[in-house]
């Protein structure tokens, strides 16, 4: 098969950015990296300057496309979804289902069990978002679904940890035990910890029995106080405990977000999600969510009751905004490949060295979505 050779735009490995390098791809993976004079002949993409970097990837997507999991836990819907973000540069996602039924919960994973037997594009396994959370924390969930983990809850999902190439669950220590924690650990699930009203000392119970990262940082969470430090303090005193931000200016304030990435200990300790629903990728103004209208609005997704209900902002918008309030390049690009790649364990994705999947995006001058290629084929 002819290589097909990328060349014209700095290139971020997935730790810094290179110039006048050529990304050389065959057979769908990445076969060299060379200096860009020194590229062999083949089928060459030039890239008017910006930056080439890997596929982004995505831990909290509940829909796009016009398609909520909530609404559609089908192999289909999950297709549906992934198919819509690779169109927006995230070319793996964890499809995420908001808290809901346990009979939509039991289809998700059914579904999320087929589509990895499928090897579908884009899919990465699954992030069930609830429904073991704290309601008085419960954001634009519906509380009326909001429960305890209970022993078949647990088995469930320690069964699914097994069946999937990645499980991440969200769940709050008001809701779970921390023996539950450890068995799902144990089991190979992402353990995140969101949605709580917990002090520091009950996230920190959850982080020793195992949970790693931390949901959507700053929203639907306890706050950072002077004499109790809540569920915020505790994400970012943690060692070894990544959190999510959904960087839109809109769920955190810039320097919120400044004074997090400053205090999180460890530049690769936090990572961007999207936080995204079924309007991503369309013109669509409303979608519903249990029975429930969301409005599209200004940037912004809610409840009629101005609640805020997911993001409306893609990954390469989010590099954006971090960049324009004065995060390195590098690391904002780390925060959407390299980081969520590496909580998943997939040192496959995520970074550009020969062997790798060649899952590129080309951001412009602006950072604005230029390309998208998966396996080396254009999207």
């Amino acid at each position: 098969m002819t290589a097909r050779i990328f060349v014209g735009a700095a290139l971020f490995d997935g730790t810094a950015l290179r110039r006048d390098v050529a990304l050389v791809v065959e057979d769908g993976r990445v076969a060299a990296l060379l200096p860009e004079v020194e590229a062999p002949a083949g089928d060459r993409v030039r890239l008017d300057g910006g930056v080439l970097a890997p596929g982004l990837i995505d831990l909290q997507v509940n829909g796009g496309g016009g398609v909520l999991l909530n609404e559609r836990p089908t192999v289909e819907g999950i297709a549906a979804i992934c198919a819509a973000h690779a169109r927006l540069g995230t070319t793996g996602l964890l499809p995420t289902l908001i808290t809901d039924t346990p009979g939509v919960t039991a289809a998700a994973i059914e579904a999320g069990e087929a589509a990895w037997a499928q090897r579908l594009p884009g899919f990465l396994g699954l992030h069930l978002e609830g429904p073991h959370l704290d309601p008085r924390r419960k954001g634009a969930h519906d509380p009326r679904l909001i429960r305890p983990m209970g022993e078949a809850d647990l088995r469930l999902l320690v069964a699914a940890a097994g069946r999937l190439p990645a499980l991440m669950l969200t769940v709050a220590p008001e809701a779970v035990t921390p023996g539950q924690v450890a068995a799902l650990a144990a089991a190979g699930a992402i353990v995140s910890v969101g949605h709580s009203d917990t002090g520091a000392g009950g996230a920190a119970a959850l982080f020793a029995a195992g949970a790693r990262t931390v949901t959507h940082l700053f929203n639907a969470m306890s706050q950072l106080g002077s004499r109790e430090p809540g569920l915020v303090g505790a994400a970012l005193d943690a060692e070894g405990v990544a959190a999510g931000l959904i960087a839109d200016a809109v769920h955190v304030a810039p320097a919120t977000m400044r004074a997090a990435l400053a205090a999180k200990r460890g530049e690769d300790a936090m990572f961007l999600v999207s936080d995204a629903m079924a309007v991503a990728g369309t013109d669509l103004d409303r979608f519903a969510l249990n029975g429930r209208t969301i409005l599209r609005r200004g940037g912004r997704l809610t409840l009629e009751d101005g609640t805020l209900a997911g993001a409306d902002i893609d990954l390469p918008g989010a590099i954006r905004v971090l960049v324009r309030e004065g995060v390195a390049l590098e690391r904002a690009l780390r925060m959407a490949s390299a980081v969520p790649a590496r909580l998943l364990g997939r040192d496959d994705l995520g970074r550009l060295a020969p062997g790798t999947a060649a899952d590129l995006v080309h951001l412009d001058a602006g950072l604005a979505l230029a390309g998208v290629w998966r396996g080396g084929e254009p999207l």
